[in-house]
């Protein structure tokens, strides 16, 4: 997480799309390539000599001289890289740490939206039941009837091609509403359940006793005292987001092209992998792995923190 807040702040990996490297260059620890210093050793051709290839040549000496006198200055490109480069010699630590930025501000997000649009349906669906229950239960259930993934790529395609696409191009709304629309089932099913079993409690009674609007004892007595679930479920929700996010990268519909996420470094490392240029593949799944057992560890304290059982 210290990593994604530096390069939010753009303290680290601001200049991955630079190409600091040969293409395809090793991890430091393999060393350099053999052929690509063979090729660094090479000598261009000078522009004086270009009379030996082109009969035309005398006509443009004069600019010939011109253009040689305008000095173009690139850094040397690096023969190894720490985690290596890819096949246009891109640093693969940087994008690492970039595509994790992304894939984990879309998975916060898109769970933040999913747990607040829940959160009040479960809400109104637990408390007040009736025909509001009835109807929020035909919602939940149209939405789980058809299988997550299909729904999250039907959303997807509509936004690629629907009239907000300009508007929204470039920018990772899409993304985060699409899975934040899909993904509130979880947590609806869980606080309307709590909300059931809470809202006949005394000091539910006792709050409309002294006079407590619905609201008051929705909001202000219930949620308190369901809020670990709904904080577990976060947490939880979060890790399934990102999941998501790297499949609809992997497959080209999710974050936009001039953006790196997990997703699309494993969808270069496909195509690496059948010249043997492994470590693409390996920095991503090494990044997700650590991250996601992370925040498992992180969600189980959170868990018995928040349970008022093992208070």
């Amino acid at each position: 997480m210290v990593l994604v807040l530096l390069a939010q702040a753009g303290l680290v990996a601001r200049h991955w799309q630079q190409e600091v490297g040969v293409p395809f260059a090793p991890p430091t620890l393999l060393g350099a390539d053999p052929a690509a210093k063979a090729q660094r050793s090479e000598e261009k051709l000078p522009v004086d000599d270009i009379s030996a290839v082109d009969p035309l040549a005398p006509r443009y000496a004069e600019w010939a001289r011109r253009a040689a006198q305008v000095k173009t200055v690139e850094a040397p490109r690096q023969l190894t890289l720490p985690l290596g480069g890819d096949r246009l010699g891109r640093d693969v630590l940087a994008k690492a740490i970039k595509g994790a930025q992304v894939s984990i501000l879309v998975g916060i997000f898109a769970a933040l939206l999913a747990t607040v649009v829940g959160t009040l349906l479960g809400a109104l669906a637990g408390y007040f039941g009736g025909w509001i229950d009835d109807a929020l239960e035909w919602l939940y259930n149209v939405f789980t009837a058809v299988p997550y993934i299909l729904l999250i790529f039907a959303l997807a395609a509509v936004f690629k091609s629907g009239p907000l696409s300009r508007s929204l191009d470039g920018t990772l709304v899409p993304v985060v509403v699409i899975l934040g629309v899909v993904g509130w089932t979880g947590i609806y099913r869980l606080v309307r359940a709590e909300y059931i079993k809470h809202r006949s409690r005394e000091y539910v009674r006792a709050a409309e006793a002294i006079g407590a609007g619905h609201l008051s004892r929705m909001f202000g007595h219930i949620l308190p005292n369901v809020s670990h679930v709904v904080l577990v479920q976060l947490s939880l929700s979060v890790v399934g987001f990102i999941k998501a996010e790297v499949i609809l990268s992997f497959l080209g519909m999710g974050v936009p092209i001039d953006m790196v996420s997990w997703g699309t470094m494993l969808n270069e490392a496909q195509t690496e992998l059948v010249l043997g240029k492994w470590w693409q593949l390996a920095a991503a799944t090494a990044f997700m792995a650590v991250f996601v057992t992370a925040f498992a560890l992180l969600t189980d304290a959170l868990r018995d923190a928040m349970d008022p059982k093992l208070r």
